[in-house]
C-alpha cells in the first residue's frame, strides 16, 4: 500500500535460502542477493569447494546459481536426504578402502546425472541425439535410471549394480562375462564404472558441449543433513571430494562440479589426498561492512530501491545504540554470517512495528531485540555443534553471570570444580574434556576470542590455534546478554552512603551551613581520598595492556568514588568513615582483580589499589608523620 509506513514494508528476508527462493517474502531473487567473492569464484569456475559455517550463505550461492545462467546449460542440484545418506554410508566393496568405495558411488551419481542431462539436452538444444547419446539412453533404460528423481532410489539401484553387475549391453559389454576375471568386487566395480564414464565423455564430445555453451553444472548441497561425525560419514564426504575431482578431470570443460560444505565438516576430515584440494577451496568470509551492504540490499528489495544507507541507519533505525553507531552495534553482536544478521535485523523490525506499534525503530527496541537474539544464538550454537561437540551446552554455565573477559587461571578454577560432572555426563569425550581441550573447542566454534596484543581474535579472524601462553579470553558479544556477562569483569559496584541519609532527619542544610560544618581535618581527609582516586586512575591510564573493557569499568567505579568525595566536601559527613569505606572498597577491587587472573596491567592496578587502601586506613586511624602522607593531620 502506498500509505503504508516504510517500517511495515521493511523485511530482511528469510534466514534460509531454500525458503527465501520460494516464499512470498523471499528476497534472494528480487535484489536481495549480494554477489560475494565466493559467488564470483563459483560463477567463473575458479573453485570447486565452497566452504562456510552454518548460515554463512552457501545455499544462497547455490540457489542463485540455479536461478541464473545460460539457457543452453544444464544445472543439477544434488541434496542427499537420509535415505540417500544411508545408502552411501553403508556402501562397501570388497578389495577397496572405505573412502575409495564411497568415491565410486558418488562417481556413479555424477555419471548418471550427466547421462540424463545429455539425453534431454541433445534433443532440446542441439536438435539431435548422436549415436553415443542414444547408447546412454539405452543404458539408462536398462538400469532403471531414466525415470524418477529420488536420489535415494537411484543410489540403491546404483549400489546394487556396482556390487554385482550393471547392465552394460548398451555399450557392447557383457559385464558378467567380460569382468568375471576381476580380482575383487572393487576391481569389477571400477571397470564397470569406467565403461559408463567413457560413454558419458563420448556424449559430451560428440555434441561439442563445453565449446558451444556453458558447461553442465552439478551442485551438491545440504550434506550436513546426512553427516554424523562417524567414520562412515567422514568416508562419505571424502568419497564425494575424490569423486568430484575425478569427474572434473574426466569431463573437462563440458561439466563442472560445485560442492557446498560446512566448515566444521570439512575441517574434521583427514585423508592422504587432502592437500590436493587446497587450490579448489574458497572459504566464505563476511566483514561487518559486507553485512551492512547485504542489509541495505535486502532492505531495498523489500521497502523500495529509493532507500539509502543514510535513511536506513538514521531514519528507520536509531543513529546510535549504547553510544555506538547502529550498524557497528548490531553487526558486532552477530557472528559474521548473513543468517545471524538477518535474524537480528528482522527481530528489531518486529519488536518496533509489531510489538510496540512504532513507525521507526528506537534504541530501546534494538536492546530489547538483542536479549531475544542472544538467547537464540546461545541455543543455536549448541545445536550447530551437537554432533561434533555434544557437551558444548553444559559448558555455558561456567560463564554465566561473570565478566565477559575471562583468564585461563579463572577458567581453570571453574572448570576444575565441574570437570568430574562433565566427564560423568560425557564419558566418551573424557579425553577432550581438559582445560586446554575446552578452550580449543570454545575458540573454534566462535564462543571465545583470544587476546593477542591489543586485539581480540576469533577463529574466523586467524587460522592460528590458541597457544599455551595465551591467557586472556573474551566471550563473543553475541552471547553476552544471554549469559548475563555484559561487563568486562565482575567488579563490585561502589555504593556510597547516600548523603541525605547522613543528615539529621527532617533538617535541611544549605550550602553555607554545610561548608561551616566541615572541620579543617575533615576537609584534608576528603582531599586525601580524592588524591587516592586520582592516583588509581593514573595507574589505570598507564596500564595500556589492560583489556579496554576492564579499564573502562575500573575507571567508571573509581570515578564514582571521586565524584562522591567531591560532593561530600560540601556537606557534613564523617570523613573518617568515608575513608574507611573507600579503603574497604579499594581492597575489594584489588582482590577481584587479582582473582580475575588477568595479568597484563591488572596486577599493577591491583597493587596500587591496595597501597592506597592502606594509606587511607592509616589516615583515618590518625597516623601522623610516619609516611609523609598525613599532611600534618
Amino acid at each position: 500500500m502506498v500509505d503504508e509506513p516504510m517500517l511495515a514494508r521493511l523485511h530482511f528476508g528469510r534466514e534460509d535460502a531454500e525458503r527465501d527462493v520460494t516464499d512470498g517474502h523471499g528476497l534472494l531473487l528480487r535484489g536481495g542477493f549480494l554477489p560475494t567473492a565466493a559467488y564470483k569464484a563459483a560463477v567463473l569456475g575458479r573453485k570447486m569447494l565452497i566452504i562456510g559455517r552454518k548460515g554463512a550463505g552457501k545455499s544462497a550461492i547455490c540457489m542463485q546459481l540455479m536461478a541464473i545462467g545460460d539457457g543452453d546449460a544444464g544445472k543439477v542440484l544434488v541434496t542427499p536426504d537420509e535415505t540417500a545418506g544411508e545408502e552411501i554410508r553403508r556402501f562397501e566393496l570388497q578389495g577397496l578402502q572405505g573412502d575409495s568405495a564411497k568415491a565410486l558411488i558418488w562417481r556413479y551419481v555424477f555419471a548418471v546425472h550427466a547421462a540424463r542431462y545429455l539425453v534431454a539436452h541433445a534433443k532440446d538444444v542441439h536438435g539431435r541425439r548422436t549415436d553415443s547419446v542414444k547408447v546412454l539412453l539405452k543404458f539408462l533404460k536398462q538400469n532403471g535410471e531414466l525415470a524418477g528423481d529420488r536420489l535415494g532410489d537411484r543410489l540403491a539401484q546404483g549400489a546394487k549394480g556396482l556390487q554385482t553387475s550393471l547392465s552394460l549391453e548398451a555399450f557392447g559389454v557383457k559385464a558378467g562375462i567380460d569382468f568375471s576375471q576381476a580380482p575383487s568386487e572393487g576391481a569389477r566395480a571400477v571397470r564397470q564404472l569406467e565403461v559408463v564414464e567413457r560413454g558419458v565423455e563420448r556424449g559430451f564430445t560428440e555434441l561439442g558441449c563445453g565449446d558451444t555453451h556453458e558447461p553442465l553444472l552439478l551442485l551438491v548441497d545440504q550434506l550436513e543433513q546426512v553427516w554424523s561425525a562417524e567414520p562412515d560419514s567422514n568416508s562419505m564426504v571424502i568419497g564425494l571430494l575424490l569423486a568430484a575431482k575425478h569427474a572434473a578431470g574426466r569431463y573437462g570443460r563440458a561439466a563442472r562440479i560445485l560442492l557446498f560444505l560446512r566448515a566444521d565438516i570439512y575441517d574434521s576430515l583427514a585423508f592422504g589426498e587432502g592437500d590436493k584440494f587446497h587450490g579448489d577451496e574458497l572459504r566464505i568470509t563476511w566483514t561487518r561492512e559486507a553485512l551492512g551492504d547485504l542489509a541495505l540490499a535486502r532492505a531495498r528489495a523489500s521497502a523500495g530501491q529509493q532507500l539509502t544507507a543514510g535513511r536506513l541507519w538514521q531514519d528507520v533505525f536509531p543513529r546510535t545504540v549504547g553510544g555506538e553507531e547502529t550498524p557497528t552495534y548490531i553487526f558486532s553482536r552477530c557472528l559474521p554470517r548473513p543468517r545471524d544478521a538477518i535474524q537480528f535485523l528482522n527481530l528489531c523490525q518486529e519488536t518496533a512495528y509489531l510489538k510496540h506499534d512504532r513507525d521507526r525503530i528506537t534504541e530501546a527496541d534494538v536492546i530489547e531485540a538483542e536479549a531475544q537474539f542472544s538467547a537464540w544464538k546461545l541455543k543455536d550454537l549448541s545445536l550447530e555443534y551437537l554432533v561434533a561437540h555434544p557437551f558444548l551446552k553444559v559448558l555455558f554455565p561456567l560463564f554465566q553471570n561473570q565478566g565477559y573477559v575471562v583468564s585461563r587461571a579463572a577458567l581453570d578454577v571453574r572448570f576444575t570444580a565441574a570437570v568430574d560432572s562433565l566427564r560423568g555426563l560425557f564419558p566418551a569425550y573424557a579425553d577432550a574434556l581438559t582445560l586446554a581441550g575446552v578452550i580449543d573447542v570454545l575458540h573454534s566454534v566462535g564462543f571465545l576470542g583470544v587476546r593477542r596484543g591489543h586485539d581480540v581474535v576469533f577463529a574466523w579472524d586467524d587460522d592460528l590455534l590458541v597457544q599455551p601462553h595465551e591467557t586472556e579470553f573474551h566471550i563473543h558479544p553475541c552471547f553476552r546478554t544471554a549469559l548475563g556477562a555484559t561487563n568486562a569483569i565482575d567488579l563490585r559496584r561502589y555504593e556510597p552512603a547516600v548523603v541525605r541519609d547522613r543528615l539529621v532527619q527532617g533538617t535541611v542544610f544549605n550550602n553555607t551551613f554545610a561548608l561551616r560544618s566541615i572541620t579543617n581535618r575533615d576537609e584534608r581527609l576528603l582531599g586525601e581520598l580524592a588524591r587516592s582516586c586520582q592516583s588509581v586512575l593514573s595507574q589505570v591510564g598507564r596500564a595500556v595492556a589492560l583489556t579496554p573493557g576492564a579499564r573502562d569499568e575500573i575507571t567508571r567505579e573509581i570515578g564514582r568514588v571521586h565524584t562522591e568525595t567531591v560532593v561530600s566536601a560540601r556537606l557534613p559527613v564523617d570523613a573518617d568513615e568515608r575513608l574507611l569505606s573507600a579503603s574497604h572498597y579499594f581492597t575489594s577491587l584489588s582482590a577481584q582483580l587479582t582473582a580475575s587472573g588477568l595479568v597484563d596491567g591488572a596486577q599493577d592496578v591491583a597493587h596500587r589499589l591496595e597501597e592506597e587502601a592502606r594509606r587511607l586506613r592509616r589516615l583515618a586511624g590518625g597516623s601522623y608523620g610516619s609516611s609523609g602522607d598525613s599532611g600534618g593531620l
